[in-house]
């Protein structure tokens, strides 16, 4: 390999469960003289399906990003798979959308600044200029879409600078704004979004408010991936946390925001690094 050749390769199946799939899987990798460095695998018992995600080293082997779907092609026919390979150089190209509040589009900047999350960030939106300072700060272009009455052609601006930059995912860091069937449809990529878990319970404007009024004990925040159904995707990341009485309305916003930059943050590493699949509505999360 070259000196700029990724070192290792990932692939991920969901199919039928069968006997024999990891030994199968296995079996390939060796016999093409890669050596398996991680495997985690899960059986849906209830639904008879099966998934997988192996990462192999990829020195004194002849897979690589050109011949692989070729070559693994007919043993994934075979057993009915759905499947994808990623390749250890690349990097994932994540869009956020952002609104007023700063706190996730924050944590971000910095893990992605530390080296905590190995992404290219092209493009930050926002329909209000408010966060443009943070994303100059940080040499990341901002984009002002501004919706002006007219949500589908603001979405349709969206959509087309997504494709300038070649976006292949979407974070929505706190920007607020329900995204339209046609708008998924159009851009067809992963979109993950971050919100409180009172959710029914507490729908509308100011849930830390309402939470406080009914005595909640608990406090959380889910992030999962976008879907038509409002905040109904699958559910890739949620946490809680315990509040009592002593805590005010200003206290459970604070501990909020904190478990939402947490659970955001830990949603996209697994995302980047591969370590999801989705079945219906439900996510087979890797750690």
């Amino acid at each position: 390999m070259s000196p700029h050749a990724p070192t290792t390769g990932r692939l991920l199946i969901a199919c039928p469960d069968a006997r024999g799939i990891v030994a199968v899987v296995a079996g390939f990798i060796a016999e093409h003289g890669g050596n398996l460095l991680h495997s985690e695998q899960h059986t849906d018992v209830e639904h008879g399906e099966f998934f997988m995600r192996v990462e192999f080293d990829l020195a004194g082997c002849d897979l690589n990003q050109s011949n692989f779907a070729d070559t693994w092609g007919p043993v994934a026919a075979r057993y009915g798979m759905q499947w994808r390979a990623q390749w250890g150089d690349q990097i994932k190209r994540i869009a956020i959308c952002v609104g007023t509040q700063p706190h996730c589009l924050q944590d971000l900047i910095w893990r992605w600044q530390a080296g905590d999350l190995r992404i290219d960030i092209p493009i930050i939106i926002s329909n209000h200029t408010t966060l443009e300072p943070l994303a100059r700060q940080a040499g990341i272009s901002f984009q002002h879409l501004p919706i002006d009455g007219d949500k589908p052609a603001q979405e349709k601006r969206i959509a087309d600078t997504l494709k300038s930059v070649n976006a292949d995912t979407v974070i929505l860091a706190r920007y607020m704004q329900i995204l339209s069937g046609e708008f998924l449809r159009s851009i067809d990529i992963p979109i993950i979004n971050i919100h409180h878990s009172f959710l029914p319970a507490f729908a509308g404007g100011d849930p830390y408010r309402q939470a406080y009024d009914r005595g909640v004990k608990i406090i959380g925040a889910t992030s999962h991936y976008v879907t038509e159904e409002l905040d109904a995707g699958p559910i890739i990341v949620q946490a809680v946390i315990d509040v009592s009485h002593r805590h005010s309305v200003a206290d459970l916003r604070r501990k909020g925001r904190d478990l939402e930059r947490m659970v955001l943050s830990r949603a996209v590493r697994r995302h980047v690094e591969d370590k999801l699949l989705t079945s219906a509505n439900k996510t087979v999360v890797f750690e």
